[in-house]
């Protein structure tokens, strides 16, 4: 006779590998998508490089005997190119969740398959991180071949070590979910995410720092650059791949990484949950 913590156990390993299994299928039609426009893909590539052009001579022009001295005062290094890419990078992070869940949500709404899309026994926040994986998945792949191109362009090189910069990359990923479940719960209440993703998008990564130290901002902006986790990210990042300097030490800025995660993730989730089950009692999941 089998017992019944056999049988919910069972029926747990189950509901997992149902679960993954959903990842994929999201994970690999948003790829097929994709891969189905290889010039597309292409220019997704070449695209940053061509936007980083302008930087790289406007940083040339500043430069004294090859080195960036003024830059140097407020960062810590001389590493310009560097600094900047790094921020381009991880921003197509932040760019990846913002549009990868606000977005998805309303190309549904615009197709007319949100509500039948969400009938399907699983969970909501599990199809909106779903939507997500392939957007940065894409964005490392893409990545991966900006820095690489930039390396033969630019000369961007790293001093420190990449497992190092994970530690803060991964709980900067985790609070940046907290703040998708919020936006995604916005966009279900407005329903027209384009000029709200558009100027949230460039708001945070401006107050953040994508391509400058927060240092240089003023006072009552400074402050808000520090109220985000996104900052400490990029200062962290920084620090242990260009031995930058951090606006506090970078033991410290991780701990701030990991706390935000702790406390955006459940959150930003229990917002969406809230906004969605009163969507669904107003019956306006449809709508767009």
């Amino acid at each position: 006779m089998v017992s019944s913590r056999g049988v919910e156990g069972s029926l747990s390993r189950i509901t997992w590998r149902s679960h993954l299994a959903a990842l994929w299928a999201i994970l690999w039609k948003d790829w097929l998508h994709y891969i189905r426009y290889p010039m597309n893909a292409f220019f997704h590539i070449v695209e940053p490089i061509m936007w980083l052009v302008p930087i790289y001579f406007l940083g040339q022009s500043f430069a004294i005997g090859g080195e960036n001295r003024g830059f140097a005062a407020y960062t810590g290094t001389t590493e310009y190119m560097s600094f900047v890419l790094l921020g381009q990078v991880l921003g197509s992070f932040v760019s990846a969740v913002f549009w990868g869940m606000g977005y998805a949500l309303k190309n549904e709404m615009d197709s007319g398959v949100l509500e039948s899309n969400w009938i399907v026994p699983l969970s909501r926040p599990l199809m909106l991180v779903g939507r997500t994986l392939a957007s940065v998945t894409i964005t490392i792949v893409r990545s991966a071949g900006v820095l690489l191109l930039a390396g033969i362009c630019f000369g961007f090189r790293i001093s420190g070590g990449v497992l190092s910069a994970l530690t803060a990359i991964v709980p900067m990923l985790i609070a940046l979910y907290g703040f998708g479940f919020a936006f995604a719960a916005l966009i279900l209440l407005l329903r027209e995410p384009n000029t709200l993703i558009d100027i949230s998008n460039f708001a945070v990564q401006i107050l953040a720092g994508s391509r400058y130290p927060v240092t240089v901002l003023p006072r009552a902006l400074y402050v808000v650059a520090l109220a985000l986790p996104l900052t400490y990210g990029y200062d962290a990042v920084r620090g242990f791949l260009l031995n930058a300097s951090t606006i506090i030490p970078i033991g410290y800025e991780v701990l701030l990484l990991v706390i935000f995660a702790g406390i955006l993730a459940p959150v930003g989730y229990g917002i969406f949950k809230l906004v969605e089950r009163r969507c669904r009692k107003l019956g306006t999941l449809g709508l767009h």
